[in-house]
């Protein structure tokens, strides 16, 4: 009921023109085949590259828009192949506190819900230094930043999930968390990533669907 009333009070617009009705429109983001980019050691699904309307979404998740993380996983969804266990990359405290939820997060919950996946919050941040503001070579030397704070099911093979994808350092480093504690991970998904030119793309795209 409350939910209800909260729609009707507050109902759902689009990150790029504020259309009432999703949090992301197939007008200004129509459904096209996603890349798949290589890092290091995973293979990574990005909706698009870090530009509009990516940004905007992606900018407005960051400011709280649940509407906008809904839209998000729906696409998101569309790269799973199968149900599989989704590991989201923590935000700060500071930034939870600040947006009241963690976008990675929210993002597999709501993937999850869609894909009949399970959700393993148990990565935690050693240090709390983001990555926001560093220079790419700081930001490919961060090494040892997480922990895998709770037990993973032996063998299991997750997925990363995140927002963008900046240089790879973050996710690399997250899965080696994950396979620190026994963890298979090879594959990531994210809802853009940046710098485009300078990621290597594979030759097969992933199709998205609403």
């Amino acid at each position: 009921m409350i939910l209800a009333v909260l729609d009707l009070l507050f109902p759902a617009r689009c990150a790029v023109c504020a259309r009432i009705g999703s949090g992301l429109c197939v007008a200004c983001a129509p459904v096209v085949p996603a890349r798949t980019l290589r890092s290091a050691t995973l293979q990574v699904s990005a909706l698009g590259a870090y530009e509009a309307p990516w940004r905007s979404a992606v900018l407005a998740l960051k400011d709280g828009r649940r509407d906008v993380a809904a839209a998000l996983g729906r696409r998101l969804s569309g790269l799973l192949p199968e149900s599989v266990g989704l590991v989201p990359v923590p935000t700060t405290a500071a930034r939870r506190r600040r947006r009241g939820f963690d976008g990675a997060l929210l993002l597999a919950q709501i993937v999850a819900a869609r894909t009949g996946g399970s959700v393993y919050p148990v990565l935690s941040q050693v240090a709390g230094d983001a990555q926001r503001g560093r220079s790419r070579s700081a930001r490919l030397k961060a090494r040892g930043r997480f922990h895998c704070a709770q037990s993973v099911p032996p063998g299991a093979r997750l997925m990363l999930v995140d927002d963008v994808m900046t240089t790879g350092a973050t996710l690399e480093d997250c899965a080696a968390a994950l396979r620190r504690a026994g963890a298979q991970v090879d594959r990531a998904i994210v809802v853009a990533a940046t710098p485009w030119e300078r990621i290597r793309t594979l030759v097969t795209p992933t199709l998205t669907m609403i």
